[in-house]
């Protein structure tokens, strides 16, 4: 059974500390997917959420002195309950306080996966890569070897986005090359992909990176579906069609779409 398939059977509650921003978007992009989202980043009952959860998905988009508090307890309980954790470090690199930020939570906690762009995941380790906002910038360097150093690094498997998407536990390195720019235009489509990671590995912890791969490439998949129902370029459409096609894609189009190299 595919990772997707097995998420629609079995509904992994996904606890989400996520930002203002994307709330919305995440919960409903989880919803299309078959997963059932949990907003909750209150300190006095995360770790109760992380304990029944799923999996958990720590999201530092919005960054504040609460915010990181939670993301801390809801890890450590987390670990302590065999709960996979994803971290997105949204922006790690913009700011000193946010990179010592992300550099803290990666190495404070056991991560199952950590999920971002290329700067965001090379200013993690410490590599220069030029970051503008949360959008990664010119940098010289080798996606995959990066990705294979931090996996090293962290002890994790590491998830770099972007035209391509590299997955690597530091031995392995696998490559998906589905999806489409437009999702670089709509805000929130990074965020939720995070979380989307975290749904896949709540079931498939067996292999964390076969079931990101997984995840990634049904994402590419049907954000490609979604741009090619459109009539015109239209992101705001698009971001409408884009949670629609993640509720209809199925396991077999992703495995007779998906374009990955090993």
């Amino acid at each position: 059974m595919s990772y997707l398939a097995k998420i629609r059977q079995v509904h992994p509650l996904v606890h989400n500390i996520t930002n203002i921003v994307v709330a919305n978007f995440s919960a409903n992009g989880l919803l299309a997917l078959g997963a059932s989202p949990f907003m909750a980043s209150a300190v006095e009952e995360v770790a109760d959420v992380a304990r029944i959860a799923g999996t958990v998905v720590l999201n530092m988009g919005t960054l504040d002195k609460a915010s990181v508090e939670a993301m801390q307890i809801a890890g450590r309980s987390a670990n302590e309950h065999g709960v996979p954790v994803v971290f997105d470090p949204v922006g790690a690199g913009a700011t000193p306080y946010r990179t010592e930020v992300a550099r803290t939570l990666a190495r404070s906690m056991k991560l199952a996966a950590i999920r971002g762009n290329v700067a965001e995941i090379a200013n993690v380790i410490g590599e220069p890569w030029e970051i503008k906002g949360v959008d990664a910038g010119s940098g010289s360097g080798d996606v995959r070897a990066l990705a294979a150093r931090a996996a090293k690094e962290l002890g994790t498997v590491v998830v770099i986005t972007g035209a391509e998407d590299v997955v690597s536990d530091g031995d392995r390195i696998v490559v998906a090359v589905n999806g489409h720019p437009i999702l670089t235009r709509v805000t929130g489509t990074g965020c939720l992909i995070s979380a989307v990671v975290g749904a896949f590995l709540a079931v498939g912890q067996d292999d964390p990176v076969e079931a990101a791969l997984e995840a990634v490439t049904y994402y590419g998949v049907a954000a490609e579906q979604a741009y090619a129902s459109l009539a015109e370029d239209a992101p705001g459409s698009f971001q409408i069609e884009f949670l629609n096609q993640l509720a209809q894609v199925t396991p077999e189009q992703v495995q007779e779409q998906g374009r990955i190299l090993r």
